[in-house]
């Protein structure tokens, strides 16, 4: 089922030339979809324009009726002297019933946290309450904004894996947007590159392969790509040790390709 779709997509900053131009993409119940590009490459602006928050300037975005967005945004500052719970938080803007709360906490991979204050959360764990305050409305398409900067990349690699938990519990689709380029979860079924306009597009295997995301990106990056694809397996030790040392063979082999 399609949730939502762009259609010949232009928009840009109040009367400024284009940021985007002629952008089309859809995306379906269940999918993980991946945007990448460097700053300035419009994704942002794509962003704004998918949740209605600006009006494209050409094209048009179809949504599914009654389509329900969670948000996960890029930053959230809280003033370090205001006393706020996490359970507190959560009733922002609509307060919510305690077992909501649990609850969303619980898939979010944050439980037992209504009591403590946010400022004193660590980067990994305020992550996780921003994931369960967007889910508490079990949204069809859940939308996150460079929601692993700052975390290192095994905090990374546990919050996406909680990421691909939401999607499975709720059966959502997730949109993620990132220039940070080794947190492209192995699980999204599509990644778009994007500088301005699409320069390719396809699974994390196809696009690291790509002339169009090394000439984007520079030397190197495909292989970061294609690191951060041992993280998911997780399932037995062996196994994972096993695909661990394989990628890194092939991080390195990356490399030396791409010095040449």
């Amino acid at each position: 089922m399609i949730l939502l779709e762009a259609k010949n997509l232009s928009a840009g900053h109040g009367g400024e030339q284009a940021v985007l131009e002629n952008v089309s993409l859809t995306i379906r119940r269940g999918e993980i979809v991946t945007i990448v590009g460097p700053n300035g490459s419009g994704k942002s602006t794509l962003l704004r324009s998918l949740i209605g928050a600006i009006k494209p300037t050409g094209g048009r975005i179809e949504r599914k009726s009654g389509l329900k967005i969670g948000y996960v945004p890029q930053k959230l500052h809280i003033d370090p002297t205001l006393p706020m719970t996490v359970r507190r938080f959560l009733d922002l803007p609509l307060r919510v019933s305690d077992a909501a709360a649990g609850a969303a906490l619980i898939k979010a991979g944050a439980p037992d946290l209504e009591d403590r204050q946010m400022t004193r959360l660590s980067g990994g764990q305020f992550q996780r309450v921003l994931l369960a305050r967007a889910i508490l409305s079990e949204p069809d398409l859940l939308i996150l904004d460079e929601a692993t900067q700052g975390l290192d990349q095994p905090g990374s690699a546990h919050f996406y894996r909680q990421i691909e938990e939401v999607r499975d519990t709720l059966g959502c689709a997730v949109l993620m947007v990132s220039h940070e380029l080794h947190v492209v979860m192995s699980a999204s079924d599509r990644v778009i590159c994007l500088n301005g306009h699409i320069c390719c597009e396809g699974s994390p295997a196809v696009v690291s392969a790509a002339p169009a995301y090394r000439e984007l990106f520079g030397t190197g990056t495909g292989g970061a790509l294609a690191l951060y694809r041992h993280e998911h397996d997780h399932d037995h030790d062996h196994h994972h040790d096993h695909h661990h040392g394989h990628d890194n063979h092939h991080h390195h082999h990356k490399h030396h390709e791409d010095a040449h």
